[in-house]
Formats: C-alpha cells, sequence, structure tokens
C-alpha cells in the first residue's frame, strides 16, 4: 500500500512530463536575407549552461563573443561564458576563425543543430555578421527564459557588394556623440559597413581642427535656422545653433565603429558648400566682404578661393590632421554644387587660371581637386568625390559616389571608376515616407519602401565586366529637417532595412511581399531597441 502511494505521484509526474508540448519552432525572418539558408530538422535551446567557445582565443573575438553574452542577458536573462574551443563540452555555440576556409572576410557559415551552434569564417569580419543574424534566429521581443530557441538551419553567406553605406549629415543638425554610438548600432544590425560622415558644410562646421580653432569657436554656430521649405514666407527662428566634436569625441566614434567592423569616411565639402569655414577664415574666399554661417539651405556662391596658396595651405592642415583620426582609407572631398561666378570674377583666380594656363573655371575647379587628391594621396587615402568630377575626363583614381541619376554610374563604370550608386531620387532618405498630409515636414519628393526595395543598383547597360566596377550602394540622411535623434531614425527607418537587403542579399533572392512579412519581426527589434521608425508602410502591411 505504502509503494503505490509513492508510485503513483511518481506516474502522475511522468506522464505530464510525457504529455507537455515540444517547444514549437520559430520561423525564421532574416533581414537582410541571406545568400543562402537551408532548413535543417530539429531544434537548438540555448540555456545557462550553454557555452559560447571562441577559437582563436584574441581580444577582437572575445568582443565578438561578448556582443552575443550580453545580447542574450539583457533580452532573456541568460548569462553564458565565454571558453576557449573544445572546452565547452555538449550544446556549445562554437565560434570558429579559419584562414584556410575559400571565403571572403565579409563571409559566415552557420549552422544549428540538436547538438549545437557552430559559426565558422575566414575573418573576423565574417564572424561578426554570423552573430549578428544568430541573434536574429533568437525572439525577436525581450522577455525572461530559461531557454532561447533556435530553428536548425545552414545558412552559408556572402554580400552582394563591398560598399553597404549609410551618410549621416551633421551639418544642418548636430547629432551627438551618444546618439553616434547607437546609430552606428543600428547600422550593424542591418548588415552596413560604411558610415560616411558629413562634418562639414554651409550651415555649420562640426569638427575640432586645434590650429584652426576659429573652425569651431564660429564656424559652427550659426546666427538662426530657416522654418519651412526655402523661398516660402515661413521665416527663420531666433535661436542661435551650434555644436561640433572633439578629436576626442572623433577616436572614441572611430573605434566603437570599428569594433563592429564599420569604416568611418569623414566628408567635407569642396570647393563649394563652404560658408562655415569662410565665416571663421574669411581670406580663404574670394571677396572681401564678411561670411556668416548659412541660416538657410541652398547653394551659395561664396565657396573656397582655388587662386590662393593659402587656401591650400588650410585645406592641406585639415586633412592631414583628419586623416590622423581617421584610420580608414577613405576620405570624401564633395565637390557638388560649385557655383563658379565669384572665381570668374576673382584676381587671383584668374592669374591661376593664366600660369596654369586653364581655359575656363571648370579647368580651374579640376585643377583645385587634383591639388587636394594629391595631398590626401600622400596621406595615404583614397579619394571619395561626388559625380560632378567626371566632368573631369581625365580623372580615374577615385570611388565616385553618382547621385544624380544612373547616367552617372554608367559613365564612371565604363572609365574603370569604383563606382557607389546613390541617385538621389531612390536614395536620399530625406523625402517623404507616404503622403505628405500625414508626415512631419520634409525636404519634399516622395520614397516609399517598395521603391527603395525594388531599386536596382546596377544599370542593365553595362556589360558584365563593366558592371564590376559597381561596387555598391548608399542611403543619404540630409537633415534639413530633421532636428533630434529620434526624427533622423524615424526618415531612416524601415526604409534602411530595405536598403540593406538591396546591399547585401542576390539579386534573385528579393522578394517584396516576403520581405514585407519579415519586416513586421524586424520592427519588434526595433521596438526593444528604442529605435523610432515610420509606421505608415506598416498599416498597410498589417491588412
Amino acid at each position: 500500500m505504502n509503494l503505490r502511494r509513492i508510485l503513483f505521484p511518481i506516474g502522475i509526474i511522468l506522464l505530464l512530463i510525457s504529455c507537455k508540448e515540444p517547444p514549437i519552432r520559430p520561423v525564421i525572418r532574416l533581414i537582410p536575407l541571406p545568400a543562402q539558408a537551408t532548413d535543417q530538422p530539429g531544434i537548438f535551446a540555448i540555456t545557462a549552461s550553454t557555452k559560447i567557445e571562441v577559437s582563436p582565443e584574441n581580444e577582437p573575438l572575445q568582443h565578438i563573443a561578448g556582443i552575443l553574452s550580453r545580447h542574450l542577458e539583457k533580452n532573456f536573462g541568460i548569462t553564458n561564458s565565454i571558453v576557449s574551443l573544445g572546452s565547452g563540452g555538449r550544446h556549445s555555440i562554437s565560434l570558429k576563425i579559419d584562414s584556410n576556409l575559400k571565403l571572403g572576410k565579409e563571409d559566415y557559415h552557420l549552422t544549428v543543430l540538436p547538438e549545437g551552434v557552430l559559426i565558422e569564417a575566414a575573418a573576423p569580419n565574417g564572424l561578426y555578421y554570423g552573430i549578428q543574424t544568430l541573434i536574429q534566429l533568437m525572439p525577436s521581443t525581450p522577455k525572461k527564459l530559461t531557454e532561447v530557441i533556435l530553428p536548425g538551419v545552414e545558412i552559408n553567406d556572402t554580400p552582394r557588394f563591398a560598399w553597404r553605406g549609410l551618410q549621416l549629415d551633421v551639418s544642418r543638425h548636430f547629432m551627438p556623440k551618444e546618439f553616434i554610438f547607437k546609430f552606428l548600432d543600428e547600422m550593424s544590425m542591418h548588415k552596413f559597413n560604411t558610415f560616411q560622415w558629413h562634418l562639414a558644410d554651409d550651415q555649420g562646421w562640426r569638427i575640432e581642427i586645434k590650429k584652426y580653432p576659429l573652425l569651431t569657436e564660429s564656424g559652427s554656430v550659426r546666427k538662426k535656422t530657416m522654418l519651412g521649405h526655402v523661398n516660402n514666407s515661413a521665416g527663420t527662428d531666433t535661436l542661435s545653433y551650434g555644436g561640433f566634436y572633439t578629436q576626442n569625441d572623433v577616436r572614441d566614434i572611430v573605434a566603437y565603429a570599428s569594433e563592429r567592423f564599420i569604416t568611418v569616411v569623414p566628408a567635407i565639402e569642396m570647393p563649394g558648400h563652404a560658408l562655415a569655414a569662410l565665416a571663421a577664415y574669411p581670406e580663404l574666399g574670394c571677396t572681401a566682404a564678411p561670411y556668416e554661417v548659412a541660416t538657410q539651405w541652398g547653394i551659395f556662391n561664396e565657396i573656397f578661393c582655388p587662386g590662393k596658396e593659402g587656401t591650400y595651405t588650410f585645406l592641406d592642415d585639415v586633412l592631414t590632421k583628419m586623416a590622423g583620426l581617421f584610420p580608414g582609407k577613405y576620405f570624401n572631398i564633395g565637390g557638388a554644387d560649385c557655383p563658379k561666378e565669384r572665381w570668374e570674377n576673382c584676381t587671383q583666380c584668374q592669374v591661376r587660371m593664366r600660369n596654369d594656363s586653364l581655359n575656363s573655371t571648370l579647368d580651374l575647379n579640376n585643377y583645385f581637386i587634383k591639388r587636394i587628391s594629391k595631398t590626401l594621396s600622400s596621406l595615404g587615402k583614397e579619394r571619395v568625390a561626388w559625380d560632378e568630377i567626371l566632368k573631369d575626363t581625365t580623372q580615374t583614381n577615385a570611388i565616385v559616389i553618382s547621385w544624380h541619376n544612373e547616367d552617372g554610374s554608367i559613365a564612371a563604370a565604363k572609365r574603370k571608376i569604383h563606382t557607389v550608386v546613390s541617385p538621389a531620387k531612390l536614395c536620399n532618405l530625406d523625402q517623404y515616407q507616404s503622403n505628405p498630409k500625414n508626415e512631419p515636414l520634409s525636404v519634399g519628393g516622395m520614397l516609399t519602401l517598395e521603391q527603395i526595395y525594388k531599386f536596382e543598383p546596377v544599370p542593365t547597360t553595362l556589360s558584365n565586366k563593366e558592371a564590376r566596377y559597381i561596387i555598391g550602394i548608399q542611403g543619404n540622411i540630409w537633415t534639413q529637417y530633421m532636428k533630434t535623434p529620434v526624427f533622423v531614425e524615424y526618415m531612416t527607418f524601415p526604409r534602411a532595412a530595405a536598403l540593406a537587403e538591396v546591399a547585401w542579399s542576390p539579386k534573385s533572392a528579393r522578394n517584396y511581399p516576403w520581405f514585407k512579412k519579415r519586416l513586421l519581426e524586424q520592427v519588434k527589434r526595433y521596438d526593444a531597441e528604442k529605435i523610432s521608425y515610420c509606421k505608415a508602410e506598416l498599416k498597410i502591411l498589417s491588412h
């Protein structure tokens, strides 16, 4: 009788255990879509006893493993130990670098099986992107769990383009250092790898150059800011506006980006868009009149004077200092929107043209660009510029960002110039996302999520050989009407998710209806990370 009393509850417990429903297999909804993904049977459960194995044991890989460990702890309350490869026992997450693998530096191989998880790559970059994918296989909404269920899957992934960029303009509206950190995290979760940082324009100079203190003392501050659109009756506010990054700020941001395998490309516009610099050092302009930092948006006649040697001394000094702050190999010197009216009436510009046998102000512009390019080359930097530089038919050693239309991409590729495709109509994220009546004030135009997703960067008129010169795409966030970080995010997401898939995923894999379904999962991650985003398209998706 006593034995029955003991065995009966044990039997009930065993029956309940045997009747427990197995964990539901999660649906795989990744953005950007991997190059190749194949379902595998079963699931893998991450628990507190799951070890994260790393090989080889070095600081970069420890950092990558730490990103995974912190995500599990922050979002699910699960703490995992990081150990050397082979010491974690069964059911571990193994992160392995093998330089003998025939993979590009951003490629990775990820396998999830009931026995464990393996991410392999030939370089840390690939391992980092494998971690980003693994995180997306986890639940998108944070909650305390005893186990995190991953679906069985095998992924072999490689990006379509080498340059997957977002540009953030901080001249029109300054963005605090802490937001730049957050923005870099947002980029990395979408597998962007290039952050073009637009640091100086007519409306403000945003980087400290100690040899030229007036750049930040006066060049970073404008007296007021226009309200509404250009040429309307809204006028301006009455508030002084400024802000800049110290050199230590820049070092911190560059280091933070590097840990996320993001290259920071500084951008200083020249010879046009120079009012902020001229307000600080008026001797760099063609006229004797005083200058002031622009209080309106637009294009201005006041630009750097290429006839004065002092202009080149100043810019050489600035570029030399910035080259030490930005270890990446790229530097964007702009070259866009350069009216030449002042040059035509400038005595020193005319003297320069006669002495150097320059027949036109276009030739003078080309002369200026070549001198600046020579400085960059001496500093070990590769020049990036907007597609206006294609007007100089002798230009070859540059990366062109083609922003006007497809013609620039075609012309550059046919001249064997590496090209980043970034047409304003399809890549400028300052345009309205839906009906302007329902949206905050923006620059104008309309650029929907679907338009970006269906954007094809490689012109069909290029041969396969010519198409190899198309190295990537870039979204541009111009901040004339974006006063806050929250608004920058709102204008960037979810459109940047569509751009990320165009940049990373195979053209043949893109499917807009399927993207929309995956996006519903992605925005849950935005919510979890407190990322502002536009919900206009999501109302359509939820129907």
